[in-house]
């Protein structure tokens, strides 16, 4: 046995006997590491014990492995990757700025279950047969999801999704190069008056983070209620509510989807609600909750702007037989205020492709509306000849629509 596996194993030993949790205090764990270290250094230099050598190195390494998630810590604690993905026991992949890389760790079946078994630890998931699959958060807001076997056709496959936001603001993203400083000043205002935003694009488009930056312009006296399936929304103001969902029990009960979340949402004053993704029958709720004049945000995946439209004028039908296109479709064009569709390049530069604005009125079942800013390989550009009437629209807003026309 090796220095560093001797200590590291004197350091679970110590950790046992004191009644430490590493995940629960990694500090202390750090403390009787650094102790451990020093100790067997001093016995090592009068006694036949190997020489530990490159000490800090080994304590970062024993660090990672008692009260981290071992040879991926190094890659969770890296800014620069944005997710992390094992098909196979020797093939772990990251994607860095947009682009998939794949690593030189090689792990075992037995090691990719222990780390997964670790993350699901304090998130209250479970994973096994009966439910091959599971969506979880890791303690530093990262996205787990798991599907094993038989599902999957030989290994676990693990996919972690790292929540790391550069922009915090819709000034941060004008910084980033990802939003005009004309259209964020448009945006700012339009959340300020109270006007219904659908953030639309692709996985890894940004979506959440332009969630986010948007919330940033909400008034410091409201309240805000978010639903999401797994907690990713970090909303700067002081009186917010965050709810995520819940996976059945063992014995099958307990679940509460997010259709659940949202109607709770309505019992707890809202004054805006947010809703993190549009997936399935929830957008029902959520359209009822919008109509009833709540202000409120959500991201759902498309293509385009006008396909987000499409999208959350199906999803309500799956929430039963008896809801027709007839009743959704008038509903999504007097709810839906704005879309705002991400996109992300083959280079993983991510920026907002356009910004469509939505009149409330319908043209045979077409729902009436006009593109107010759209990139044009460059930047996005305002529409100088767009001409958008809506209800919600203030006064501050139209003029803001009004320059950015004339300057363009």
């Amino acid at each position: 046995m090796d220095a560093a596996a001797i200590v590291e194993d004197e350091v679970r030993q110590k950790i046992r006997a004191a009644g430490i949790d590493p995940i629960e205090d990694p500090e202390s764990v750090r403390q009787l590491v650094d102790a451990v270290i020093t100790d067997y250094d001093r016995r090592s230099m009068v006694s036949s014990l190997p020489v530990l050598r490159q000490a800090e190195q080994t304590a970062q390494d024993i660090l990672n492995s008692v009260a981290g998630f071992g040879e991926l810590q190094p890659l969770l604690d890296d800014p620069s990757i944005e997710e992390i993905w094992i098909n196979a026991p020797h093939a772990v992949f990251v994607a860095r700025g947009g682009r998939s890389e794949l690593t030189s760790i090689t792990l075992t079946e037995e090691r990719v279950r222990d780390l997964v078994e670790r993350m699901l630890k304090t998130s209250g998931r479970r994973l096994d047969v009966s439910s091959p699959f599971v969506d979880a958060a890791l303690p530093d807001g990262s996205r787990l999801h798991v599907v094993i076997p038989d599902i999957t056709r030989r290994h676990w496959a693990v996919n972690i999704r790292k929540f790391i936001s550069r922009a915090h603001s819709l000034q941060d993203l004008v910084r980033l190069g990802s939003l005009s400083s004309h259209a964020a000043q448009f945006l700012s205002q339009a959340v300020a008056d109270g006007m219904n935003i659908l953030v639309s694009g692709a996985t890894q488009a940004g979506k959440t983070t332009m969630l986010n930056c948007l919330t940033g312009a909400i008034g410091a006296r409201e309240r805000v209620i978010t639903v999401e399936e797994i907690f990713e929304l970090d909303v700067p103001l002081r009186d917010v509510i965050g709810m995520q969902c819940r996976q059945p029990s063992l014995e099958g009960t307990g679940e509460i989807p997010l259709r659940r979340l949202v109607k709770e949402a309505l019992r707890m004053r809202p004054d805006r609600l947010i809703v993190g993704e549009v997936r399935e029958a929830e957008s029902l709720d959520m359209l009822i909750a919008l109509n009833s004049g709540l202000p409120g945000m959500a991201t759902v995946h498309a293509n385009s702007a006008a396909d987000a439209l499409t999208k959350i004028s199906t999803l309500p039908m799956l929430a039963g037989a008896n809801i027709s296109r007839s009743f959704t479709v008038p509903t999504v064009a007097s709810c839906i205020d704005l879309v705002v569709h991400c996109r992300r390049d083959r280079n993983g530069t991510r920026y907002v492709e356009e910004i469509l604005g939505i009149s409330g009125r319908l043209e045979d079942e077409t729902i009436e509306t006009t593109s107010l800013f759209r990139h044009d390989g460059e930047q996005l550009r305002p529409n100088a000849h767009a001409v958008f009437e809506n209800p919600r629209l203030s006064e501050q807003a139209q003029s803001l629509l009004q320059a950015q026309g004339e300057v363009a």
